[in-house]
């Protein structure tokens, strides 16, 4: 079956994250799962970490989805006791 080119607009699904960011902790899947990003905003937040500033510069800094799952996968986990 032929995959139809969304143009990046359908939202992602569970295997699109795991293939742009690579294997997450369940906390983190679930936690960009629930924004509904597209596969768009996945490779913008995937290229944002990956600090390229070549391809987006410094400003304006990304927004919306990508800018929380940059933000998801920025914060470190709590220490468990």
């Amino acid at each position: 079956m032929t995959k139809l080119d969304s143009g990046g607009t359908a939202a992602a699904t569970r295997d699109d994250v795991i293939s742009i960011l690579g294997s997450l902790d369940p906390e983190q899947m679930l936690a960009i799962l629930e924004l509904h990003p597209t596969v768009a905003e996945l490779e913008q937040a995937s290229i944002w970490l990956s600090g390229d500033d070549d391809v987006f510069g410094v400003e304006p800094p990304i927004k919306g989805a990508a800018a929380e799952i940059v933000t998801i996968l920025s914060t470190p986990e709590e220490e468990e006791d």
